[in-house]
């Protein structure tokens, strides 16, 4: 999984039937480099320029870069784990996300499928968003049915909240019901912020926004966006809100304005809800922010736990989700429905990239 925040690719290696029974079993987190992370931005500003996907030397750069990265990320996982790449049976490949415009009948991940089976020698289920979109769901969020089937024998009703670049929450309701969508901004306008303000990737600790003092009036014109008038299930692109109307803020104030416009996101998305959910799990990125945390239940009036005091490793969950759903579409079954995305009835998606089955050893894309 490679998230919007451009941080570094997560790689969870499970074992599971896909159809409940998930046993993770390893996980690495490898950081881009600045060189790398400046590239896949570049290639992401760029993408936002375009009518529908299509092609340009620094899009190509960037498949390629993230399929490198990718393959050796796999390696790094495998050896973690001590698991030789012939006994794994598949791999689900997120890709990056360079764009999302469901309004338009596409969304657009950078990586090639192909090429990373032939560089693990391990059979690869990518595309994974583009069969809902293409029948005119949202192709976002994608995790519910893996967060429903990780919420399995709690009370009900729960919600499980992803904290990346943007947020999204999965309502599982009585009857396992699944109702999920994007909230808005998570992560996203606060690593933005803070970048143009100190340089910095992120709010290590919530510290800078801790420091601050919420500016309501913002706050207040943040919300006055259309996407909150959406019913769901509706989702989002990282560059559909920016952090002009923080502009002449402080570095501190902005940093704590941003954060909770991330809380008072979470908290439109759970007064749209059927009940109040008993629990608030949260895993990504988000999880590490106190500040955010703090201010998320405060205006939710429910704790925001990370998902981490259930013994669910936050950092690995969204990877875990995709190695979940890889298999779910090898077994033709569905991984978005009605009430997660919108599409008319539920629906696999994925498109198999077999590995070359003569010489399995496992090698890597050359830079």
């Amino acid at each position: 999984m490679s998230g919007t925040s451009l941080d570094g690719i997560d790689a969870a290696l499970i074992e599971t039937d896909g159809e409940g029974e998930v046993r993770p079993v390893a996980f690495v987190g490898t950081p881009y480099s600045d060189e790398d992370r400046a590239t896949l931005a570049s290639a992401t500003e760029l993408a936002l320029l375009f009518d529908d996907p299509g092609e340009h030397p620094l899009i190509e750069r960037a498949e390629e870069l993230l399929t490198r990265t990718h393959a050796a990320a796999v390696t790094a996982l495998l050896e973690k784990a001590g698991v030789e790449a012939r006994s794994v049976d598949v791999i689900g490949y997120h890709g990056q996300t360079v764009a999302h415009r469901p309004d338009k009948g596409w969304t657009w991940q950078l990586g090639d499928g192909a090429a990373l089976a032939a560089a693990t020698g391990i059979d690869v289920v990518a595309d994974l968003r583009v069969a809902d979109v293409k029948a005119g769901g949202q192709g976002a969020p994608l995790l519910p049915i893996y967060h429903a089937a990780r919420a399995a024998g709690m009370d009900k009703p729960v919600a499980v909240l992803n904290l990346g670049g943007v947020g999204n929450v999965t309502y599982v309701g009585e009857g396992d019901e699944l109702i999920a969508f994007d909230t808005g901004p998570a992560n996203g306008l606060v690593d933005s912020w803070v970048e143009a303000e100190s340089g910095a990737r992120y709010d290590e600790g919530g510290a800078l926004a801790a420091g601050g003092k919420v500016d309501e009036a913002v706050l207040t014109a943040m919300l006055d966006h259309p996407f909150f008038e959406l019913p769901h299930p509706k989702s989002l692109d990282r560059h559909d809100f920016t952090i002009q109307p923080a502009r002449g803020l402080s570095a501190a104030d902005g940093a704590a304005t941003l954060t909770a416009f991330t809380a008072a996101c979470v908290a439109e998305a759970l007064d749209q809800l059927p009940a109040r959910p008993k629990r608030l799990l949260v895993g990504g990125g988000g999880r590490h922010n106190p500040v955010m945390l703090r201010m998320i239940g405060e205006r939710c009036g429910v704790t925001a736990e990370p998902s981490d005091v259930l013994g669910w490793d936050g950092d690995a969950l969204e990877a875990e989700g995709f190695a979940y759903l890889a298999v779910r579409s090898l077994k033709g079954l569905p991984i978005t429905f009605p009430g997660t995305t919108g599409v008319a009835a539920p629906l696999t998606g994925g498109v198999l990239y077999p590995a070359p089955r003569a010489g399995l050893a496992l090698r890597l894309v050359s830079a």
